[in-house]
């Protein structure tokens, strides 16, 4: 069940106590923790390099453009994009959505057209298009959930159509852990024309992608989750949709030439890119991509499938705890590592904060899921999430304090 020996050692924030207990870190869905590796990379640029890229013939400046670029080498490397120009730096998964939104669906959408996506959805995945529709007279479906919790395929194909010009969905689900056959959803949506955008962020951390098996148009994700520093995400697309949509922000860096009176902007990728972008946080999200290639993305994958089965099973040990998404799945397989509860008549919040107590750090709130609570007819839930540096002792030493937690609201309620 090891992974490797000693790996909890590479990520200096997990070697601590709160409360006076030792930290187990069960969030990693809404950040991941970094090891070693990755902040040495961040304290390496601004000590030796630290230079503006792509604008100085001084050495500090040529070496910081080299790692930046060899970062945007290894993230085209890593989900397999045949053209590393595809890779577009952005600030997070929400910002390279909304370049999307704003480059190509308001050049692109008109009155009538349709926008599908689901009702499990990030609001970083909702937002952009309810705006988008708004300003261009779009209209957007939404897919449901079947009874066991999962994408409703059926009712997708039931609303796919000729009118439907964007299908924008999440991968993995950050709250029912569900993983969507991006695929399939794909094939049928190019069969009647219409573009595809797939939010990567709870999948790119955690399993092999594949961008050209998938075929989307543009895939997301955000670097804090997968090992990487904050405040640094990556947009891929097809480079001839991309070179067909104008430019999201207007600066420096993104130009050709400037004039009084009107402009041209460079070539992919940096048309995209405009002003000094996150220099050192693009440098060690490559390291990051270095990291979890060197483990290798199918052991992660698999090592996370033995911790999810476990997980459920413990939890469904613990008696009137509702569990969300479809978890009846064998051996952890076709799901995320991750778990959305409540118990009843307690409230998430009181539990991750009685847990927080013993040292154990789950989330608990809507996770920024607000339709699909709603629809699940709750106001929260507790999630506790995992990566590849968790254990099953931790999930044991989590279900000992859940039940210790829940045995004393029972009490007192």
């Amino acid at each position: 069940m090891t992974l490797i020996q000693n790996i909890r050692n590479e990520f200096p924030v997990l070697n601590q106590t709160i409360q006076g207990k030792s930290l187990i870190y069960l969030d990693s869905a809404a950040t991941s923790q970094k090891p070693t590796v990755v902040l040495d990379a961040l304290r390496h640029y601004y000590e030796k390099d630290n230079a503006n890229v792509h604008r100085g013939s001084h050495s500090l400046s040529i070496r910081a453009t080299e790692s930046y670029e060899a970062s945007r080498d290894k993230l085209a490397k890593f989900i397999n994009s045949n053209d590393r120009e595809e890779i577009i730096f952005t600030r997070n998964a929400t910002e390279s959505i909304n370049l999307v939104a704003y480059s190509w669906g308001l050049n692109n959408l008109k009155p009538g057209d349709e926008i599908l996506t689901s009702v499990m959805e990030h609001h970083s995945n909702l937002i952009p298009w309810q705006i988008i529709a708004k300003q261009t007279g779009a209209n957007i479906k939404y897919i449901q959930l079947t009874e066991n919790e999962d994408l409703d395929l059926d009712h997708f194909k039931s609303i796919l159509s000729k009118k439907t010009k964007l299908v924008s969905i999440v991968h993995v689900s950050n709250m029912l852990g569900c993983m969507n056959p991006v695929e399939e959803i794909t094939r049928l949506s190019h069969s009647v024309g219409a573009k595809v955008l797939i939010d990567a962020c709870q999948s790119v951390p955690h399993t092999p992608i594949d961008v050209q098996n998938i075929d989307c148009d543009w895939l997301v994700a955000s670097g804090h989750k997968m090992c990487g520093p904050s405040g640094i995400g990556f947009l891929y697309g097809k480079r001839e949709i991309l070179e067909s949509m104008p430019p999201f922000l207007g600066g420096g860096e993104m130009i050709d030439k400037v004039f009084l009176d009107h402009f041209t902007y460079g070539e992919l990728p940096h048309k995209f890119e405009a002003g000094t972008p996150a220099i050192a946080e693009a440098i060690a999200l490559g390291r990051a991509v270095d990291y979890l290639t060197e483990i290798g993305m199918d052991t992660i994958h698999s090592y996370e499938e033995q911790l999810s089965s476990y997980l459920f099973q413990r939890l469904e040990e613990i008696p009137d705890l509702r569990i969300y998404g479809g978890t009846k799945i064998k051996n952890g397989t076709g799901r995320a590592a991750l778990a959305s509860f409540n118990v009843n008549g307690i409230h998430g919040s009181d539990l991750s904060t009685l847990l927080d107590n013993e040292g154990i750090a789950i989330r608990s709130g809507d996770h920024c899921t607000q339709p699909l609570h709603r629809l699940l007819q709750i106001s929260g839930s507790a999630r506790a999430s995992l990566y590849f540096y968790n254990t099953l002792e931790e999930v044991d030493e989590f279900i000992v304090a859940l039940k210790e937690t829940i045995n004393f609201f029972t009490k007192i309620i």
